[in-house]
């Protein structure tokens, strides 16, 4: 390949799928590229960045582009993985799709759920995978909830409560906490929240939500809390930018006892730190933080599931070489920016709001 944006072109190995990166800010560096530098379903031949000499220093043999609709068009990626801001996820994911290629989107999938439809049909026409980033399906402690309720250890669940708290007191310059399209702790944290309570109840009936921005000189929402209305069951998801102590990350209250889990998933803080996910139990939780199941016999810890990203992974593979359903279809991603725009309203006109 010739172009005035190009390193250097990868040899691509074996059957593996050839795989092109738009962003090498957080999410790229941390959430997708140590699994395509692990994992032998894929080659990383292109990444499109404004960041070119540290993508040049880290990423020495892949051709670097500092355009992104150019790679889209010029380079011969069968996968794009999409991490750019939010506001631009669905004209860079529709280019991607009418140069035929599968498409990995960083959540949230999309900014409206108009997007969202428009590009699930183009991805139908185009025969080709379209998923979305919900990797937190594959944390730890949300694998032990999961494992729990099919169990039947809490009984009939009737309160469950999910929160992904941080202690950031002040705005940070960044586009996460602008006004823009997209922007915000709802569109940030409010699909990893939105998406577990889909996968373990379904659809709500309604929806209750106070999206707030808190923080002084915050110009977005910084804080929300929703509460979905089951016809057995309250479920409550909050996030808070003020929480300085212990994050309360499930509680679940059954007819039969409870469990308790406090702080979050550790494979994003071992991803950070350099912990290469080169083998299945990388990402285990250490035992002094299990969760805590309570029944009227007592009280004993639980043994957290063993997560692992890398199972979103090979499951996109294998969408992309046989044929499987990928790991995270695009109709349920867009649940949650259906859900989100309910939220929105809901907060906005003070109401709850009833599902159709």
């Amino acid at each position: 390949m010739t172009t005035g944006n190009t390193v250097k072109t990868n040899t691509v190995k074996g059957n593996a799928i050839k795989t092109a990166i738009v962003g090498y800010g957080f999410s790229a560096r941390t959430f997708h590229i140590p699994f395509l530098e692990t994992l032998a379903e894929f080659d990383l031949l292109a990444v499109s960045s404004s960041q070119g000499e540290l993508v040049r220093q880290q990423l020495p043999d892949v051709s670097l582009y500092a355009n992104a609709e150019a790679m889209l068009t010029d380079s011969d990626a069968e996968l794009v993985i999409i991490t750019a801001p939010n506001d631009v996820h669905f004209p860079l994911a529709k280019l991607a799709l009418q140069c035929n290629k599968h498409v990995l989107l960083e959540k949230p999938f999309v900014t409206s759920v108009a997007q969202g439809e428009e590009l699930i049909a183009l991805a139908a026409e185009k025969k080709r995978v379209l998923t979305v980033y919900q990797n937190r399906r594959w944390d730890g402690d949300f694998l032990t909830v999961k494992k729990l309720i099919a169990e039947n250890r809490l009984g009939n669940i009737r309160y469950y409560e999910s929160h992904f708290d941080r202690f950031r007191p002040q705005v940070r310059q960044r586009w996460r906490e602008t006004a823009a399209d997209g922007g915000g702790i709802l569109y940030d944290l409010g699909p990893h929240l939105l998406d577990q309570a889909l996968q373990l109840f379904g659809r709500p009936a309604a929806l209750t939500a106070r999206c707030r921005a808190m923080r002084a000189d915050a110009s977005t929402t910084d804080f929300f809390h929703l509460l979905l209305d089951y016809a057995d069951k309250q479920v409550v998801l909050h996030a808070s930018p003020f929480c300085a102590g212990p994050n309360l990350r499930f509680q679940l209250q059954g007819d039969q006892g409870s469990y308790v889990k406090y702080g979050l998933d550790p494979q994003e803080d071992r991803l950070r730190a350099g912990v290469r996910p080169d083998h299945d139990h990388w990402g285990d939780e250490v035992a002094a933080d299990f969760g805590t199941l309570y029944r009227a016999e007592g009280a004993a810890p639980v043994t957290t599931e063993s997560g692992g990203y890398q199972q979103f992974f090979r499951q996109l593979a294998a969408a992309i070489r046989r044929d499987q359903p990928p790991p995270v279809s695009a109709v349920e991603a867009l649940w949650t920016i259906e859900l989100i725009e309910l939220a929105i309203d809901s907060s906005r006109r003070g109401v709850t709001l009833a599902l159709d």
